[in-house]
């Protein structure tokens, strides 16, 4: 289980094709705090760390996630959000994230606000029922409050902190994100 709180951005180093799906290596800060077998959140889909060499670690891609996710789409060069997963004896800050991406949004808008952002998402219509206004939303992993919604799009403000400390700030209108609904409505609403 995850937070939503972006621990630090990563690099693709390298993607490739394997039998049974894709094999990611991310160049990141974090790789010394992280353990075979350990997950990690990558733009907000849990993987697990197969292996860990100088300053990157590796994960799979199994073909599912690939096609439900924009994991499938990472390029070499790509900035990506990382986050451990949260420790029961520590804080909760953002809200509960299960890295199980519930469906990829476009990003439809993207306004500067004093030092904020406006990001405006469409989400398919199957989500709708999801999403409330003050509601969480992970996008991308990062855990932030629906501000506006519409019938298929919702309005998130970024500060700058976030805005500065994510892959968002490389974020333009047409780009995909992952999606995760507060797993507290889901289940409400289920």
């Amino acid at each position: 289980m995850f937070t939503g709180i972006v621990e630090a951005t990563g690099t693709v180093a390298d993607v490739r094709s394997e039998e049974g799906g894709i094999r990611i290596r991310l160049e990141t800060s974090l790789s010394t705090q992280l353990s075979l077998g350990a997950s990690l959140a990558v733009n907000g889909v849990c993987l697990t760390v197969v292996s860990i060499d100088d300053g990157h670690v590796m994960a799979d891609i199994g073909p599912e996630t690939a096609r439900i996710t924009t994991l499938g789409t990472l390029q070499r060069g790509q900035a990506v959000n990382l986050e451990r997963p949260m420790r029961l004896d520590g804080r909760l800050d953002g809200h509960f994230v299960l890295g199980h991406v519930d469906g990829v949004g476009t990003v439809a808008d993207l306004r500067s606000e004093a030092d904020s952002h406006w990001l405006a998402v469409e989400f398919p219509s199957a989500m709708a029922a999801y999403f409330i206004r003050k509601g969480s939303v992970a996008v991308d992993g990062i855990s932030l409050t629906v501000a506006g919604l519409a019938e298929r799009r919702f309005d998130v403000q970024v500060i700058p902190y976030t805005w500065l400390h994510t892959a968002l700030r490389n974020t333009r209108v047409g780009d995909k994100v992952n999606l995760e609904c507060d797993m507290i409505g889901k289940y409400v609403v289920r």
